[in-house]
């Protein structure tokens, strides 16, 4: 028999399974389980970026949630991009428009391993949740009557479960139809610097289109305390293909690049360089499937263009919440019925997700790149115009067709 007994059972308390679990906490009737391999605090491998959309999920979740956000001390507030095209030249996107009355950053970084204690330490204080670290599944089991997980910490059961436990969890390796992809997946490396120089007095995360990295970049972005996270991430297809030393590749940007080298002459790596893997959701997927849902890395959902993770994986777990709630009203736990999440992710994300896998693309083409940064700078309009299009999903679309690129060789 089972040892731990719930309605809803979450593995993994990244910012999908805390998100899915705060989300859920509204419904006191409730009794939710959530479980992770790690003791908090602990370190996750990211770009430590938190979009727009991680505030706005924080902000859907719980009014209250966001305000102790905001009281966070382990973050920076971050007003904008500065992307640099293969050809050096860069542009300066701010996260709104310059005219659009800014009373706190659109954006934040902050280290994941201080972010996602955050979100757990939220979690623990909720009174019909039940948290468990340290907690290692060993396998899941989908019966008729219900979940089944063992763990090293004994059986859980429970009547729907959301695999929040990232792209190489049990949750996606048992129960997803999908396999990873070399097209649809990219290898990246992080490590952290102190002292990098140069750095934008607004706190502007920066993305180099080098030319032997694209579709993929190299980045800086901004830390607390004068630190900063430093790396890379290209298309795992192009790694094979080209057969690349990642970490190799990374040092030699670092040491050698002539723009980006003199900023690191007095800045020191203060840790390790570490690697992981984004799936991205450059391909609409299956996510869910009899009683259970897959969220954020685990179901593929991160942005093919921008690498960002966080803030689809927390709108995710938010979703998974709403139809698991639903379902146990229902008493319906048929892969029919839990379909409608897939629906709902991929109404939300999936326009986003198309138009980002759009732009990856056209990131291949080095020349067109050049082309609309030294057009933008020339721009204010321009400029302003791509700066709008990070609010106004529509806009963005523009990007992608054609007639946007005509229009700029005409000079209008």
């Amino acid at each position: 028999m089972p040892d731990h007994r719930f309605d809803v059972l979450i593995i993994g308390a990244g910012p999908a399974g805390a998100s899915a679990a705060l989300s859920l906490s509204k419904y006191p009737t409730l009794r939710i389980g959530i479980v992770d391999k790690a003791k908090f605090p602990r370190d996750k491998i990211c770009g430590d970026a938190l979009s727009g959309n991680v505030i706005s999920t924080l902000k859907s979740i719980s009014p209250s949630l966001y305000e102790r956000f905001q009281a966070f001390p382990d973050k920076i507030g971050s007003f904008g991009i500065r992307f640099i095209a293969p050809n050096g030249k860069h542009l300066d996107v701010p996260f709104k428009s310059p005219k659009a009355q800014i009373t706190e950053p659109p954006g934040f970084i902050s280290k994941r391993v201080d972010f996602d204690n955050f979100l757990v330490s939220e979690v623990k204080s909720l009174p019909n949740v039940k948290m468990y670290e340290e907690t290692a599944v060993e396998f899941v089991h989908i019966k008729p009557d219900g979940v089944f997980v063992k763990t090293n910490c004994g059986v859980f059961s429970a009547s729907l479960l959301i695999g929040a436990d990232g792209a190489n969890g049990i949750t996606t390796r048992t129960l997803a139809t999908f396999k990873p992809e070399a097209q649809h997946f990219c290898a990246g490396l992080r490590a952290y610097y102190r002292g990098v120089s140069d750095m934008h007095a607004q706190n502007f995360i920066e993305l180099h289109f080098l030319p032997n990295l694209l579709p993929g970049y190299f980045w800086i972005f901004p830390l607390p305390n004068g630190n900063a996270n430093v790396g890379l991430g290209i298309l795992s297809a192009v790694v094979k293909k080209k057969r690349l030393d990642l970490k190799k590749l990374l040092m030699e940007i670092i040491q050698t690049h002539p723009d980006i080298a003199p900023r690191f002459k007095h800045a020191a790596m203060i840790d390790e360089i570490r690697g992981y893997g984004l799936p991205l959701g450059s391909k609409r997927r299956s996510l869910s499937g009899e009683r259970f849902m897959l969220t954020g890395d685990a179901a593929s959902l991160i942005d093919p263009f921008s690498g960002e993770g966080i803030g689809n994986a927390m709108k995710s777990g938010k979703l998974a919440a709403e139809v698991a709630h639903e379902s146990i009203l229902q008493q319906d736990f048929s892969q029919a019925f839990l379909k409608r999440y897939d629906e709902r992710v991929y109404q939300k994300l999936g326009s986003e997700l198309w138009l980002s896998h759009t732009l990856q693309r056209l990131a291949n083409f080095p020349a067109l790149f050049n082309f609309v940064v030294n057009r933008a700078r020339q721009s204010p309009t321009l400029s302003e115009t791509i700066s709008c299009m990070f609010d106004d999903l529509e806009l963005r679309k523009e990007l992608s067709k054609p007639s946007f690129y005509a229009k700029l060789l005409l000079g209008r």
